[in-house]
């Protein structure tokens, strides 16, 4: 049967599980149903895997079958998805299926990540509400398909997270913010002050300029240059 892969690093959502006393946040690293799906299809090919589920006593469980064509049968995995809090037929059919994606082995090093703690920033955070996105920066396994190193990033590039078998080194101290960003995010919003946009959408560019990145920011002076 053909092997499963490992996940890239685009290929890993992180989110926040819990904001901990002391301004510190536990990541989780998962996986989406579109993963599972394309993995299936590169490992098997579009024909060569099928799902279906199933309700056991009030619980919807899901079945992915793959075609080996060593042994020119189908085989069958299969696990019990859970309830989501905003859309329950939707998210426990999805849940089923990755975690019938994980008994295929789809993602299972996720299992072997360390505990992911990060330090907030007074301004990132409104009670337990964590207002910083996440991603995996880079990932690396060992022949046990173990996580072997992990760099996590926030949404400005900056490395908030690392991790090594060899060396863990924990979480970093946050970056001190790009000085040459906060002048250019200065000049954008005088920029933006002293353009015609209508005050709706000024006002909700100026809210969102403290996050935004030198990309985002290119295109603000960008669009501001078209309108001319």
């Amino acid at each position: 049967m053909n092997e499963i892969r490992l996940l890239r690093p685009e290929e890993i959502n992180v989110k926040v599980r819990t904001v901990l006393s002391g301004g510190k946040a536990m990541l989780l690293l998962y996986k989406d149903a579109r993963v599972d799906m394309a993995i299936l299809d590169e490992a098997f090919g579009k024909m060569g895997w099928q799902r279906h589920h199933r309700e056991v006593k009030g619980n919807l469980f899901c079945s992915i079958s793959v075609w080996d064509d060593e042994k020119k049968c189908w085989i069958e995995r299969e696990d019990v998805g859970i309830e989501s809090q905003t859309e329950a037929e939707k998210g426990e059919a999805s849940d089923s299926f990755k975690r019938a994606g994980f008994n295929f082995g789809i993602g299972r090093e996720l299992y072997t990540a360390p505990n992911i703690i990060v330090e907030l920033a007074p301004s990132e955070y409104v009670d337990k509400r964590v207002k910083t996105s996440f991603f995996v920066n880079s990932i690396s396994y060992d022949k046990s398909r173990d996580i072997e190193s992990l760099s996590i990033i926030d949404g400005n590039g900056a490395v908030r997270y690392t991790w090594s078998k060899r060396q863990a080194k924990g979480n970093l101290p946050m970056e001190e913010p790009d000085k040459d960003l906060e002048a250019y995010r200065v000049e954008v919003e005088a920029m933006l002050r002293n353009s015609s946009l209508p005050a709706e959408r000024l006002d909700k560019a100026l809210r969102g300029l403290p996050s935004y990145d030198k990309k985002t920011l290119d295109s603000v002076v960008k669009m501001l240059g078209g309108m001319k």
